[in-house]
């Protein structure tokens, strides 16, 4: 009972804070954001709702300088004004902005927001049980070793997740007719585009993979799938 009782605390402190989260977020992006409406993004996006079969795909903007896309715990899709800025001043073009709502749907359409919710709320269960162990043996520093490994395991899941998304996206991309041209194109400028000035950190802790393993990563996807398509192609009869 004296190990059990923690835990449950620890599950149940997770649950609400993710709950809190959630909710903080939401009404952020309520507040902040509206209806996307520019013509040449949306021709883009309505070819990628055709490929999904789907009568309309609908993107908020968020009202933010940064560059950025991401998908709300609800499953909407956000692009910042900060990346439109970018495309108005020509230093993005509308595809490549169809390359982030791209990936933010595999976002959702994976479940990457529940599964991180999930691991979060695991996270803290871990965390708690490894900084008593530690603390015993290594006293008054069990805790921030356990927070770096709960940490370096939260970043490698969603370093996961992003390799997941980029493959999603540019399945999408190659079957609506727009390629993963823009999206290799976008990464290849991202660390300009975001002044991040490339790797930096430890590597262990990177929330997102190195832009050289994700455009790597794409191109592989292209390769094996454009085989399998020219294999499906021998099959057919003549």
């Amino acid at each position: 009972m004296a190990y059990i009782l923690p835990l449950l605390l620890a599950l149940a402190y997770g649950i609400v804070s993710m709950r809190f989260s959630v909710w903080r977020t939401k009404s952020m992006l309520d507040r902040k954001s509206r209806p996307l409406r520019d013509p040449a993004i949306a021709r883009l996006t309505d070819a990628m709702a055709a490929a999904l079969s789907l009568p309309a795909i609908t993107v908020h903007v968020f009202e933010d300088d940064m560059v950025n896309g991401l998908a709300g715990p609800d499953g909407r899709i956000f692009i910042t004004r900060g990346f439109l800025k970018r495309m108005a001043r020509g230093d993005v073009t509308p595809e490549e902005i169809a390359s982030v709502i791209a990936h933010e749907l595999g976002h959702v359409a994976l479940g990457h927001s529940r599964r991180r919710m999930i691991d979060f709320t695991g996270g803290n269960v871990v965390t708690m049980v490894l900084a008593g162990v530690l603390n015993r043996v290594l006293p008054g520093i069990g805790l921030m070793i356990a927070n770096f490994i709960a940490g370096a395991v939260r970043a490698k899941l969603s370093r996961r997740d992003e390799f997941e998304a980029d493959a999603y996206a540019t399945a999408l991309l190659i079957k609506s007719g727009i390629g993963a041209g823009p999206q290799k194109s976008l990464f290849a400028k991202l660390d300009r585009l975001t002044g991040s000035h490339g790797a930096g950190g430890m590597e262990w802790l990177r929330s997102h993979p190195q832009t050289a393993e994700r455009i790597a990563a794409i191109e592989a996807n292209e390769a094996r799938w454009a085989a399998d398509q020219a294999k499906a192609a021998l099959r057919q009869p003549v």
